[in-house]
C-alpha cells in the first residue's frame, strides 16, 4: 500500500508541474504576443531573426526534402508494385510532403538549428546579467529579445515549407522518372491533377504554428536559463526537445482539425 501511495505522489507531483509549466509557458507566449502591437517597435531585430531562420536555415531544409521526397518514392514504389498500383506513387509522395513531411520534418530541422540557437543566445544574456541591463536601460526584454523572434518564426517557417514541398515532389520526380521508369509527362500530370489547395494551406498553416513554437521554446528555456554555461547547456537541450515534441503533438491536433470527418 505505502508503495501505491508514493507512485501515485510522484504522479500527481509530475502532473502539477507540467501544468504548472504549461501555464507558465502560455503566459510567457501572450506577454511576447502582446508585444507585437504595442509601440515601440524593431523592425530591425525582426528582419535580423527572418533572414536567420528562413535564409539561414534553408540548406537544411532543402536536402532534407529532396532525400524525403526520394525515399518516399522509393518505398511507395516497393509497396504498390505488391498490388499493381505503381501508378500511385506520385500521388502518394505530394499528399505526403505537402499535408505532413513537408511542415513536419522542417519544423523538426527548423527546431535543431533554430530553438537551439535562441536559447543559448538569450540564455547567454540572461547568465551574463545583459537582460538587466536592457531592463535598466529602459527597454523591455520581452519586447526586444522575443517578439520579434516569434513573428519571424511564425513568418518565416510557411516560406520555409513552400521551398520543402517543391523539392520534396522534385525528389519524387526526378526517382521516378529516372530509376522507377515513369514518363516525365504522366507523372507531372498525375501530382498536379491530385493535390488540392487544402493540401496545401493546411501545410503552410502547420508551418506558421510550428515556426511559433520553436521559436516561443527557443526563447522560453533561455530566457528562464539559469547556472552559467551549464545552465545555457541544458536550456539549449529542453528547447530543442520541447519544441519537438510539441511539433509531433500539434501535427496530430492540426490534422485532425483540418480533416476529420
Amino acid at each position: 500500500m505505502q508503495h501505491l501511495l508514493t507512485f501515485l505522489a510522484a504522479l500527481g507531483r509530475a502532473v502539477l508541474g507540467l501544468c504548472r509549466d504549461a501555464g507558465t509557458i502560455a503566459l510567457f507566449a501572450i506577454e511576447g504576443v502582446s508585444h507585437l502591437v504595442r509601440p515601440p517597435f524593431y523592425p530591425r531585430l525582426i528582419g535580423r531573426a527572418f533572414v536567420e531562420i528562413a535564409y539561414f536555415s534553408l540548406p537544411v531544409v532543402s536536402l532534407t526534402a529532396v532525400f524525403t521526397g526520394m525515399v518516399l518514392a522509393l518505398q511507395s514504389y516497393s509497396g504498390f508494385s505488391r498490388f499493381g498500383a505503381e501508378s500511385a506513387v506520385a500521388n502518394v509522395v505530394v499528399l505526403s510532403i505537402t499535408r505532413e513531411l513537408g511542415p513536419v520534418l522542417a519544423g523538426l530541422m527548423v527546431a535543431g538549428r533554430i530553438g537551439a540557437a535562441f536559447a543559448a543566445e538569450i540564455g547567454t544574456m540572461r547568465v551574463t546579467d545583459q537582460i538587466d541591463a536592457l531592463t535598466t536601460l529602459s527597454t523591455n526584454p520581452m519586447k526586444y529579445l522575443v517578439a520579434p523572434r516569434l513573428l519571424a518564426g511564425a513568418l518565416a517557417m510557411p516560406l520555409l515549407v513552400v521551398v520543402a514541398d517543391i523539392l520534396g515532389v522534385m525528389g519524387g520526380w526526378l526517382i521516378g522518372t529516372a530509376k522507377l521508369g515513369f514518363a516525365s509527362a504522366s507523372y507531372i500530370n498525375a501530382t498536379i491533377d491530385f493535390i488540392q489547395p487544402m493540401d496545401v494551406i493546411s501545410g503552410l498553416v502547420k508551418a506558421a504554428v510550428f515556426g511559433f513554437l520553436v521559436a516561443l521554446m527557443g526563447c522560453y528555456h533561455g530566457y528562464h536559463s539559469k547556472g552559467g554555461a551549464q545552465g545555457v547547456g541544458a536550456a539549449t537541450t529542453a528547447a530543442v526537445v520541447s519544441s519537438s515534441i510539441l511539433i509531433l503533438a500539434l501535427d496530430y491536433v492540426l490534422t485532425e482539425m483540418f480533416f476529420s470527418r
